[in-house]
């Protein structure tokens, strides 16, 4: 067993705290959970900055009463907006034929930071997508080959200290002693797919409320990332305005939503309004206006994967998770035929906790329940969170 930790997750619309340890056969235990509502995030500013303190601070004191201890250390996830990812070929001569170390892969990982010069950044992860030995063999661990020299492909990802100074005071002024971050976005893809998968290649888009990220990855590492403001929550803008509603039975009515079945001019989605009364929406507008939202999320998504300039198979599927568009019924399919690719729903597998919109959360726990694992390198997750 390993020690219970802690992790924050900015989702786009809501706040969740994990506190969870490691169990038997590698499961995770949830000891306690807490969510707090929000603004969240746009084009990378929180919109409401003067409540964002209270809402960290409720979700913190959630899950402190949820699971009865306190919170000293905070693992915090960095959203995808305020990250940025760079990858980078590196090498280093080893002058003679003999074992590689760990001490050899860390000096790798750093003569790849040259990034220091740039103060709005800060590296929290660092990342292999490969490394190579002498005979060009791609390698996820080359730790005890021997070889006469080491090299990689290495990913890079950074957080702005835009949001790490204004997250860490918050942070202080709720008591929290110490935090770390740790790219989101990358907890997520290491979680939900296995090594075998990101071997092959991995492109995971996770559409949340008002944000959508899109991650290329291969290995260890994410090699291209993307994200635009636009996310579930603009269906119901759209319904909002189109049919001239007000936005919470916009919300009501995008949860009555189902893509996958061809509604006649007669089929309605019936919505309790305010006054405790039942409202009648016709369902082909209402289908029409979430299609119309999901193509230009897919036409987005498309237009980002467009300017990867790295060459990722053609045949391998996109994976759809986060809680903006995931619970649509036929929204998965719509998204398959806007993008004209294989288009799979991927979440957590986790009894009670299998749900798309927990990926992140989850991902970050899982994540840092790695890294406090005894048996694990601490070279290799000091490379990981960026020490």
């Amino acid at each position: 067993m390993t020690r219970d930790v802690a992790v924050l997750d900015f989702g786009s619309g809501k706040i969740t705290v994990f506190i969870g340890e490691r169990g038997v056969n590698n499961t995770i235990n949830i000891i306690g959970m807490g969510e707090a509502n929000y603004a969240g995030f746009f084009e990378g500013e929180w919109i409401e900055p003067e409540q964002l303190g209270m809402a960290v601070s409720m979700a913190v004191s959630n899950a402190e009463t949820n699971s009865r201890t306190k919170i000293k250390h905070l693992y915090i996830g960095v959203p995808g907006e305020f990250c940025r990812s760079v990858c980078r070929n590196v090498s280093l001569s080893l002058n003679k034929k003999r074992k590689i170390t760990d001490a050899d892969v860390d000096a790798l990982h750093e003569q790849g930071d040259t990034f220091k010069l740039y103060p709005d950044l800060e590296l929290i992860n660092s990342q292999p997508i490969y490394y190579t030995v002498d005979d060009e063999r791609r390698l996820i661990q080359p730790v005890g080959l021997s070889s006469t020299k080491l090299g990689g492909f290495i990913s890079y990802i950074f957080a702005e200290t835009v949001f790490t100074e204004y997250v860490g005071n918050i942070m202080k002024e709720i008591g929290i002693e110490s935090t770390e971050y740790v790219c989101s976005m990358l907890a997520e893809t290491l979680f939900l797919f296995d090594g075998t998968e990101r071997d092959r290649w991995v492109v995971l888009v996770d559409v949340g409320y008002t944000t959508t990220n899109v991650v290329v990855a291969r290995g260890d590492g994410i090699v291209s990332m993307y994200n635009f403001s636009v996310g579930g929550g603009h269906i119901a803008g759209d319904l909002a305005t189109e049919l001239n509603i007000p936005f919470t039975q916009a919300e009501s009515l995008k949860q009555k939503i189902v893509l996958s079945l061809n509604m006649g001019d007669e089929d309605v989605y019936s919505v309790n309004t305010s006054r405790d009364t039942v409202e009648n929406f016709p369902a082909k507008e209402v289908n029409r206006i979430a299609t119309e939202r999901i193509k230009m999320i897919a036409k987005t998504i498309e237009k980002c994967l467009s300017e990867c300039k790295y060459d990722f198979p053609d045949y391998i599927p996109y994976h759809l998770t986060g809680g903006g568009i995931s619970y649509i019924k036929g929204a998965r399919d719509c998204m398959s035929r806007f993008l004209g690719k294989s288009v799979q729903t991927v979440a957590p597998s986790l009894p009670q906790y299998n749900r798309p919109h927990l990926s992140s959360s989850l991902g970050l726990l899982d994540m840092v329940l790695n890294q406090q694992a005894p048996s694990k390198k601490k070279g290799f997750f000091g490379r990981l969170f960026g020490n």
